[in-house]
């Protein structure tokens, strides 16, 4: 796992391509019971060299009903994107992910699972490329037919604040979807026992 770890996080295949440079960031665990694959650091993960480490990653872990303690506990979380690295701005928001990472670093990765873990798909780029055909026409559609994925996958859709109108727009989300996913998590032994309380994201 250290060499792996090592190979893709001194890994500069597309460094040409990126214009803040290469720096991969990536958090695997060969134990981990939760793999979050979303599409590509931004700029704040990328100076810090933490993944989810921006506004995105406090929704998300709202929405996971954790603290950053569990987030970033390998043991429970591993977590990639589409591409590892800061694709750049383009004009509404980030460039898409570099094409080459999930080719050369996603199978090597899964690989290293002891036990198949609960892959949470976050953005239309990694439902795309895991869901393949069984995807549906929209993201919308998609995340609404999240049971149809179960038990491997769980599609989200990305937790940026770009994205508060979708959630305004699809309550059923909110309603639905989260509460299933906490009690998945739950099941694994991750969140709250109990409870219900959200958690506080102080990072």
């Amino acid at each position: 796992m250290d060499l792996l770890l090592n190979d893709i996080r001194t890994c500069t295949f597309c460094e040409e391509h990126l214009e803040a440079g290469a720096r991969p960031v990536v958090q695997i665990g060969p134990s981990s019971r939760v793999l979050i694959i979303g599409q590509a650091p931004g700029r704040r993960v990328h100076e810090t060299g933490i993944p989810w480490n921006d506004a995105s990653g406090k929704t998300l872990r709202k929405w996971l009903n954790i603290g950053p303690e569990e987030f970033y506990d390998p043991q429970l979380f591993s977590i990639m994107g589409m591409g590892f690295c800061y694709p750049g701005k383009g004009k509404s928001g980030d460039l898409p992910p570099m094409r080459p990472c999930a080719g050369l670093w996603h199978g090597r990765i899964l690989e290293t699972f002891r036990h198949q873990p609960l892959v949470l798909l976050i953005g239309q780029y990694a439902q795309r490329y895991y869901l393949r055909n069984s995807c549906k026409g929209s993201l919308t559609d998609t995340v609404r037919a999240f049971r149809e994925y179960a038990p491997s996958f769980f599609p989200l859709p990305h937790p940026s604040p770009r994205n508060q109108n979708w959630l305004k727009v699809n309550p059923w989300f909110m309603e639905d979807v989260i509460p299933d996913l906490r009690a998945r998590l739950e099941l694994l032994g991750i969140g709250p026992k109990g409870t219900g309380d959200t958690l506080t994201d102080d990072r």
